[in-house]
């Protein structure tokens, strides 16, 4: 929350550098026991980890918007720490299988279902307790208003674009508690993500495709194709 923050890849160049020149209290030792591969998604899991522990998680019913492998991520970390039901919504169908392999209670086309009736096959007379909004979709958004219990709390990651409309009235009239998500928080994200992995959170289905450096655009080319999880390049 430092006004002062400087985002590496995001307010200095950084991003894709042979080295870089870090503060030595802002580096953080990766345990042993997590692989190179995790590794490497540790900036984006960190964003699914700030956004699905904003709030308490167990025994809750869960509503994620957007299923990106940060979404997918989230869904996964909201299960493993006790949501009750986590649904997670998208119309790409690659990404909705991806997240069900990674053990998500319900992943929802919305072009092809209605989520109020997936809410009554699971046995929900009331609404969401948590969203975990990813996807910055105005559509997607408004669903979660709609769907959202009184007293409901959610998490923002999603950027909308700037002159995105909603019914506030829902959010005055239904108590509901709205927090927007930058980043990780230094150093109590990080901590939470290791712990999570080595209490057995599962995050290999999520990397779906390998390619040495040489291949690097292959690799952008699989991320910009949609029918990708999380893209790992080997220097190997």
């Amino acid at each position: 929350m430092c006004r002062n923050t400087i985002g590496v890849g995001v307010n200095r160049p950084g991003c894709f550098a042979e080295y870089l020149v870090i503060p030595a209290f802002n580096a953080f030792k990766i345990p042993d026991n997590i692989s190179d591969d995790l590794a490497a998604i540790f900036d984006p899991f960190g964003n699914a980890v700030h956004t699905a522990l904003s709030f308490d998680l167990v025994g809750e019913d869960v509503l994620v918007s957007g299923a990106g492998p940060i979404g997918i991520m989230a869904a996964a970390v909201a299960k493993h720490v006790g949501a009750r039901n986590v649904v997670i919504t998208d119309v790409n169908e690659y990404r909705l299988e991806l997240a069900r392999k990674m053990g998500i209670t319900r992943a929802v086309n919305v072009a092809k279902e209605n989520l109020n009736d997936v809410m009554a096959e699971l046995g929900m007379t009331e609404g969401f307790d948590v969203g975990l909004e990813m996807s910055g979709a105005p559509p997607a958004f408004r669903t979660m208003l709609d769907t959202m219990n009184h007293g409901g709390r959610i998490a923002m990651l999603g950027i909308p674009p700037s002159d995105m409309s909603i019914d506030w009235t829902k959010v005055i009239f239904k108590g509901l508690f709205i927090k927007g998500i930058y980043g990780r928080e230094m150093f109590e994200t990080w901590y939470k993500m290791a712990a999570l992995i080595q209490s057995g959170l599962d995050l290999s289905p999520i990397i779906t495709h390998r390619f040495s450096i040489d291949d690097f655009q292959k690799g952008f080319d699989a991320m910009r194709s949609g029918q990708s999880g999380k893209v790992i390049l080997s220097w190997d």
